[in-house]
């Protein structure tokens, strides 16, 4: 899901934040989250250029905010034609998924006691379908 630009936003962002700072200078809040996302939840921002980072990943247990942004990358983290947006994105490829989780745990790994746990219970989940 979309939530903000990252020049005005990431310094901001905590597990309790709720709304964005547009370029209009106002605070806009996050679209709700579709009831079919009963998975992994990656919160991205766009970096000047239209290039999209994951900055926040959450599921039913934990909520993490990502020291390091990760660049999100189109046949790695998602699929081809897969196009991001103000409206949440869902992915339904668990290898992809399960990918950009581990790009972010390796660029994030200060918060691998968080993040490992949560790729646990994913990849668990996964197994399951």
């Amino acid at each position: 899901m979309y939530i903000g630009g990252f020049e005005r936003n990431f310094g901001k962002l905590t597990t309790a934040s709720a709304t964005f700072e547009g370029t209009d200078g106002k605070a806009h809040p996050y679209p709700e989250w579709p009831k079919s996302a009963d998975g992994l939840r990656i919160s991205y921002m766009e970096k000047a250029g239209k290039k999209f980072v994951a900055v926040r990943v959450a599921d039913g247990t934990s909520d993490v905010v990502l020291k390091n942004a990760l660049a999100l990358s189109a046949g790695e983290h998602f699929s081809f034609g897969t196009r991001l947006s103000g409206e949440p994105t869902p992915i339904n490829d668990n290898i992809a998924i399960m990918k950009l989780l581990e790009d972010i745990i390796k660029k994030n790994a200060e918060l691998g006691e968080a993040l490992l746990p949560i790729r646990t219970r994913f990849s668990a989940a996964a197994a399951k379908k």
